[in-house]
């Protein structure tokens, strides 16, 4: 089995704040599975970027990185931008697999838990 990474990927904002839940995802992560690396990065105003956050993970020899947009949906970053930043990444390293996941907002899990957590605030 190649040794896979998972780099969270988030939009960015000028507010470090605005970060604060994200990080609390990754540390879930790697509490509920300690042998998984994980990373947190960022496509703007934030550090680390994409393509900073995957070559360390290669210099690392991890063999499979899996992206997994933190967005609600799939709209121009997802559509454009993300598949630019990875072709230039398999180009430059054509011995690591990446792959990426559909935005985390578009995984029934996710919607069914949005909607729960809706409906409990609005039931008062």
């Amino acid at each position: 089995m190649p040794r896979t990474a998972l780099i969270l990927f988030a939009h960015g904002a000028r507010d470090p704040q605005w970060a604060d839940p994200l990080h609390r995802v990754c540390a879930a992560v790697r509490e509920q599975s300690p042998e998984m690396r994980v990373e947190l990065a960022f496509l703007e105003f934030m550090k680390p970027d994409l393509r900073a956050c995957a070559e360390s993970l290669v210099a690392e020899h991890f063999e499979r990185i899996l992206v997994m947009p933190m967005f609600i949906a799939s709209g121009g970053h997802l559509k454009r931008d993300v598949p630019l930043l990875l072709e230039e990444l398999r180009k430059h390293h054509p011995r690591t697999c990446f792959a990426v996941a559909a935005a985390i907002g578009e995984a029934e899990p996710v919607v069914q838990a949005m909607a729960r957590h809706a409906l409990t605030l609005a039931s008062g």
